[in-house]
């Protein structure tokens, strides 16, 4: 890759944009601007891209993560949710990176709404998730984009930490067996808080998701994670009991848990994706084996 700018947004630009926007970092949307280029150019060189290649990023935000991947000669489709932002962020790049500027489509759009892009389809995601949003978006750009072949998210540390643990880890939950549904996940590295504006209360950390095949299954992703969430719901019960309400009764959990190959005292956090796929798969069997017999 080759740079063809070193026009990015520092500390100073930063405020000062935002201060000609009106604009003030919320909770609401999570919004904390990334202002030092040596982080932006870390996260861009994490990302294990190629010159050209297609890049979605959601919330850019003054534009400091688009500037870094439009340097790095990425083509970049930009989903902002705050009109404004949105706006402002063409001006942006014709301002600091004139020759970048037609690399650059804006779509203002609530991320979790997006169902198509516009142009050819990315190929990868890289993006400053807001904190209070990271999981949902995540999971919903896997689920609706598979041209998605490559991922790296910056979020709240201990939400990588979850991304990324394995079975059996204190961290592994919801997050961890949805994600690995579609990819593989590891955390590559940590983002202190100084390099935002303004200053979160909690550390940041890159995650690295490379796509794989899904879970070889009968069972549809739906009902796969209809069973992750019923499992997690408490996650001091056994499976046999969190998936009482699932499956009908105790017992019939057991059932489809035994059917399965799962020991029914085990809890979720030591299931991988694929054993809680087979857990639906029983599930659905022991369904339509009860509606059949109803039928005779």
């Amino acid at each position: 890759m080759t740079d063809t700018s070193n026009a990015l947004l520092g500390p100073a630009q930063i405020r000062d944009l935002a201060g000609r926007l009106g604009v003030r970092p919320t909770k609401t949307l999570g919004q904390n601007f990334v202002h030092d280029a040596g982080t932006v150019r870390k996260i861009v060189r994490a990302a294990g891209l190629t010159e050209g290649q297609r890049v979605v990023e959601v919330g850019p935000g003054l534009g400091s993560l688009t500037l870094g991947l439009l340097e790095a000669g990425m083509s970049v489709v930009a989903v902002e949710i705050d009109p404004v932002l949105a706006a402002q962020l063409p001006d942006t790049i014709a301002t600091m990176a004139p020759e970048r500027a037609g690399d650059l489509t804006v779509v203002l759009q609530d991320a979790l709404t997006v169902t198509e892009l516009p142009g050819p389809p990315p190929t990868a995601l890289v993006a400053n998730l807001p904190y209070n949003v990271a999981v949902p978006v995540l999971l919903t750009f896997l689920e609706r984009f598979d041209t998605l072949d490559r991922v790296l998210v910056m979020v709240q540390a201990e939400v990588a930490d979850r991304l990324a643990a394995p079975p059996g880890n204190r961290t592994y939950g919801i997050p961890s067996v949805k994600a690995a549904w579609y990819a593989t996940a590891r955390r590559t590295a940590t983002i202190g808080r100084s390099v935002f504006w303004p200053v979160p209360n909690v550390d940041s950390a890159l995650v690295l998701l490379e796509r794989r095949e899904h879970p070889q299954t009968r069972a549809s992703r739906e009902r796969v994670f209809q069973v992750v969430d019923a499992a997690f719901a408490q996650r001091r019960k056994t499976l046999r009991g969190a998936l009482a309400g699932l499956a009908g009764s105790p017992a019939l959990a057991q059932e489809a848990l035994e059917a399965a190959g799962i020991d029914p005292g085990a809890r979720g956090e030591r299931l991988t994706v694929e054993e809680f796929a087979r857990i639906a798969e029983a599930l659905d069997d022991a369904a339509a084996a009860r509606a059949a017999a109803t039928d005779q």
